[in-house]
């Protein structure tokens, strides 16, 4: 990471704002158009409203705004090259930490020149490298500024429409004189109106605050002895990546987990259990509160009617378990689910799967169940990927191409959740 100036913050703890902003990691690229010097002031609203700044310069930017300036407000080094000069404290891969550490990348000005790299994936400087580096579920805002002739010129509006298909936040030039003398669109907005954007992004991201989701994942184990337990397959990876998309959107986020060595996602409270009914108890507790209620984990239909208190020996050629069935922690819930609730299923089948999917959407009183299907490539359990078929209660049937495990959690909260709760 990049290190930071260690001379005092220009801005006090009584001068930061109430904002989406506060503790978000904001990278801004400078390119260098002669609105480059609106910048500073855009920093100093940031660093306010109690953001962190990196700033990153392309070199022609400088000849507009000096990186003095901005590290003084910032209170980071400002970048620009790939490869600086060395020194003891070169960090030779910082674009691809930045690109982890960024919650967005926020370009202004953004010139006809940088637009066409960014658009065309050129990886010269170190703005365009962040770029490709960042997170894909990071916003991208990009402020044009340039002549009004410029921005209208068919290559500017065919690289501009290609970063919009990538996903990019194009905010348009606004209409005044410009450095030439002329009149038109090219101008880039005051650093109020800048900052608005950035907020508002954040603000908009975080569609889920306020409301509590519960997630279930991962497997859960039944005792047979001491050293043996029956269970499946599941990871936990797809329950995972929902409450992190959950936490993200900013809800309280509830995970209850089997047993499971992945990391607990950020913001996200854990509460590990290991059997079914240990979920089941633990789910209990949040079964009123919840405003969704996700049941992603893989959870044992069947626990052995007795733990044996030592461990059993291979005394006979075949084992005898009789088996009692496990509370059903999805049933249990729809059956008391009250009308503000949403609560949403999963289905992993190999035959008959719409049809045994919807069957169970019906039975236990789901507003949306995800079916996938065993033994389907890139889908199902110990892999990064899954391909889901989401069904509502009403009939609504979305088909997923095979995704990440978290671009698929994305997918299904905004196609279950995103009309009840957007602001």
């Amino acid at each position: 990471m990049c290190p930071k100036i260690s001379h005092s913050t220009p801005v006090s703890q009584q001068e930061r704002l109430t904002s989406s902003l506060q503790g978000k990691h904001i990278v801004l690229g400078i390119s260098g158009g002669i609105a480059a010097y609106k910048m500073p002031l855009l920093v100093r609203l940031l660093k306010k409203a109690g953001a962190e700044v990196q700033v990153v310069l392309t070199p022609s930017a400088k000849a507009f705004v000096t990186p003095i300036v901005l590290e003084a407000l910032s209170q980071r080094k400002v970048l620009c090259e790939i490869f600086p000069e060395h020194d003891e404290k070169t960090d030779w891969t910082a674009h691809i930490h930045l690109g982890e550490w960024a919650d967005a990348l926020v370009v202004a000005p953004a010139t006809a020149h940088t637009l066409a790299k960014l658009a065309n994936g050129f990886s010269d400087d170190m703005l365009s490298v962040i770029f490709l580096a960042l997170r894909p579920d990071k916003p991208r805002l990009i402020f044009p500024s340039m002549d009004g002739e410029m921005f209208n010129s068919p290559a500017v509006q065919r690289n501009l429409a290609q970063l919009s298909r990538d996903g990019c936040l194009i905010i348009e030039p606004e209409v005044g004189e410009l450095a030439s003398g002329l009149v038109g669109k090219g101008r880039l907005p005051e650093p109020e109106t800048i900052f608005q954007h950035i907020e508002q992004t954040f603000r908009s991201r975080r569609w889920l605050e306020g409301k509590c989701v519960v997630v279930t994942a991962g497997a859960t184990r039944e005792r047979i002895d001491p050293v043996r337990f029956i269970s499946n397959f599941s990871t936990g990876k797809m329950g995972f990546a929902l409450a992190e998309a959950a936490a993200s959107y900013g809800a309280q986020t509830i995970l209850i987990t089997g047993k499971t060595h992945l990391p607990t996602p950020p913001k996200v409270t854990r509460i590990d259990t290991e059997s079914a009914m240990d979920m089941f108890k633990a789910c209990q507790a949040y079964f009123e509160r919840c405003d969704v209620f996700i049941a992603a984990a893989a959870v044992a239909d069947y626990r052995p009617e007795q733990v044996q208190t030592q461990k059993v020996k291979k005394d006979s050629d075949t084992l005898t378990l009789k088996l009692v069935k496990n509370p059903d922690i999805l049933l249990e819930f729809g059956r008391q689910k009250r009308p503000h609730q949403i609560a949403i299923g999963f289905a992993l089948e190999t035959d008959h799967a719409l049809e045994h999917a919807k069957q169970k959407l019906v039975e236990k009183n789901l507003d949306w169940i995800a079916l996938n299907c065993a033994g389907e490539a890139g889908a199902g359990f110990e892999v990064d990927t899954n391909i889901l078929t989401l069904i509502s209660r009403h009939g609504e049937l979305h088909k997923l191409p095979l995704m990440t495990k978290h671009d698929a959690a994305r997918a299904l909260l905004k196609l279950a959740l995103q009309k009840k709760f957007s602001l």
